[in-house]
């Protein structure tokens, strides 16, 4: 399998997360979207990273729909097929709202000054804290968000806490201090410390 992303994207350290904790072969290409020649753009009519081709040279693009794929073969189970399966993938959905709405943010910032809307800004920074506050509501405590098993829940969630502190920090762990011994707990597995984003 090769897997074609940016080193900074959230959505594609997820689905590299997965990959490494299911124990899977893969390539990772890095590429970058804009470029026009990207092998990204030629196979993924959206052009967006990330882009996992298949050794049939088949393609799944867009993260969760990778991510589905990636639990279908071999290795354990990160999305269970029981009655978690709902609750897993609510984390997973809050998880990937909130990188949605930190990459908002940042676009508005790397607009020119003068074209910024502070509305926009402000309306994403709401959405975060309002994820932040349900994450927090909905944590019951322990190793693990869903049961005693490592699962998706768990890799969404700590990958959009670290773009938080990589794109938007701020001291959100002052106001979540059980979210805070959390993440630090997951954030040293091999996983996530090997796929760290880079610039």
């Amino acid at each position: 399998m090769k897997l074609y992303a940016s080193l900074t994207s959230p959505y594609a350290r997820k689905v590299r997360i997965c990959l490494i904790e299911k124990g899977l072969d893969y390539e990772f290409i890095v590429e970058l979207p804009s470029d026009p020649a990207a092998t990204v753009v030629r196979l993924n009519p959206l052009g967006k990273v990330p882009l996992l081709q298949c050794d049939d040279g088949e393609v799944v693009f867009n993260s969760p729909m990778i991510v589905e794929y990636i639990d279908t073969l071999e290795g354990v189970a990160l999305i269970p097929t029981a009655a978690k399966r709902l609750y897993v993938q609510r984390w997973h959905a809050l998880g990937d709202g909130i990188i949605d709405a930190v990459v908002a943010r940042m676009l508005e910032l790397r607009r020119g000054t003068e074209h910024q809307d502070a509305a926009v800004i402000q309306k994403q920074e709401a959405k975060v804290g309002a994820a932040l506050s349900f994450a927090d509501g909905h944590y019951q405590g322990g190793e693990f968000l869903e049961s005693a098993q490592f699962s998706l829940a768990d890799i969404a969630l700590a990958v959009a806490l670290e773009y938080i502190d990589f794109r938007y920090p701020h001291d959100w762990r002052l106001n979540y201090p059980r979210l805070t011994q959390w993440l630090s707990n997951i954030r040293q597995r091999p996983s996530f410390q090997t796929t760290v984003a880079q610039e």
